[in-house]
């Protein structure tokens, strides 16, 4: 079982991090090379479209409900709640964070500063933010090189995110990308092969 990431990693295990972005990178297929440059244009016309027309509320309460989500799932929470005019079916602490951002409060004040959340939906309402990195499970993994399942990764700890932050920055520089870019296609390379894999290795039903 893999130990956590090293909060503060020296420069060699941040070159292996940045590497392993980088090859990823380089796995990529056209089709996901394409799919991942539009993910967050994607998720800003979402946005707005579930909000009326506000896209800082729609990015938001996207970001708000986003833990431990499967984006598909986020959409159809975010989108309810635009719809009954509150949301519903999460854990509470996500709930209070939509609900006070629908209610009008600054997604950057409500959500916790260089998170996850936070990150999330700085890129959806700007796909051009050249300074927000959003590390979520698969991002992670792929910067370790590990699939880690549902094992812990720390990332509550704002040193370990920053660091991965950094290493996504660092690989975007020398690709002549920007970081959002480099994490949204890694991430659907990561996500498409580890769901192959778990096809594969799970158990045939009777």
């Amino acid at each position: 079982m893999s130990a956590l990431l090293p909060t503060r990693p020296a420069e060699d295990q941040m070159s292996i991090y940045v590497d392993n972005i980088i090859s990823t990178w380089h796995a990529a297929t056209a089709d996901q090379v394409i799919r991942g440059r539009a993910w967050y244009r994607t998720a800003h016309d979402l946005a707005e479209l579930i909000s009326g027309g506000d896209v800082v509320r729609g990015a938001g309460v996207l970001a708000a409900l986003s833990p431990q989500t499967e984006w598909s799932q986020n959409i159809t929470r975010a989108s309810r709640a635009f719809a009954d005019g509150r949301p519903s079916r999460h854990m509470g602490d996500a709930l209070r964070k939509a609900e006070r951002i629908m209610g009008g409060e600054d997604p950057l004040t409500v959500l916790p500063r260089n998170s996850k959340t936070w990150s999330f939906y700085r890129c959806i309402v700007n796909p051009d933010d050249l300074d927000a990195v959003v590390i979520d499970r698969h991002a992670h993994d792929v910067a370790a090189g590990e699939c880690y399942g549902a094992r812990d990764r720390g990332l509550s700890s704002k040193p370990r995110y920053a660091s991965l932050a950094l290493a996504y920055t660092r690989a975007a520089r020398i690709l002549g990308e920007s970081p959002s870019t480099v994490q949204a296609v890694t991430w659907t390379v990561w996500r498409e092969v580890t769901d192959r894999w778990s096809a594969a290795v799970a158990p045939v039903a009777a």
